[in-house]
């Protein structure tokens, strides 16, 4: 029976090649999302994609995440963004439970849809944020929410330990994606500045000097099927480029 992975936010900007490199490993991918015409391109020509149209915001996805997977689960992967923006000042709080209930809620969700499928050495696995560990003035919803998404990978870890599934955090800070350039290019509208002087601080923020890529990320949460990445189980990957500056 092949092994699975599931990868939530299966369209998204690391998700996408995310499913490929794993099917691409041979792996029968679970790829979760909730628009049924971008799954149906993602899946075109692999026969290692199952396509699997859920809102991850919902209690129905469990169910339906659990009912496409046919054998063990290797690796699941939440890599949903969050669909909320803004600082403290301009958001609406209403939007912070709706992301709460995307990244947080989701993966409970997930948990609940792949756990009886997994054994020792199954990965689970979750993309946050820096902005959880080092709060930035524009974004109240990813500091926020992702403050709860480390602590709830804590918890996590304890809950899974003994099992030995293990679970891992990847921290990878703002990424070079249309989305954040997006995002950008909003705060720049909003302050009255060139996108150049907002994406030049994005990059300031980095001892690398530039900010990391989707295939980086991507590379590092593949690194998860080693056998040797037990050792890194309840642990916090920071893929941020240097740029959490404390220590800890």
């Amino acid at each position: 029976m092949s092994e699975v992975a599931v990868v939530v936010g299966a369209t998204g900007a690391v998700g996408s090649p995310l499913v490929r490199r794993l099917s691409d490993r041979g792996l029968a991918v679970v790829a979760v999302a909730r628009s049924s015409d971008a799954l149906t391109t993602l899946a075109a020509g692999s026969d290692h994609v199952v396509p699997c149209v859920a809102d991850i915001a919902d209690n129905a996805s469990i169910a339906r995440i659990g009912a496409a997977i046919h054998g063990p689960v290797r690796l699941a992967v939440f890599a949903a963004g969050l669909p909320v923006r803004g600082s403290v000042s301009t958001i609406d709080p209403d939007l912070l439970a709706v992301g709460a209930d995307v990244k947080i809620g989701g993966v409970v969700r997930l948990f609940h849809a792949v756990r009886d499928h997994m054994t020792a050495g199954s990965r689970f696995a979750a993309i946050a944020g820096t902005l959880g560990l080092e709060p930035g003035v524009d974004e109240a919803g990813p500091g926020a929410i992702n403050a709860g998404l480390f602590n709830l990978m804590k918890q996590l870890a304890l809950t899974c330990g003994a099992s030995g599934v293990t679970v891992h955090t990847l921290a990878p800070g703002p990424m070079d994606t249309p989305r954040l350039r997006r995002i950008a290019a909003t705060i720049a509208d909003e302050r009255g500045v060139p996108f150049a002087s907002v994406w030049s601080g994005y990059e300031a923020r980095t001892s690398l000097g530039r900010l990391p890529t989707v295939d980086e990320v991507v590379w590092a949460v593949e690194l998860l099927l080693a056998p040797q990445a037990d050792i890194l189980h309840g642990t916090v990957l920071h893929l941020d480029a240097g740029g959490l500056r404390g220590i800890g």
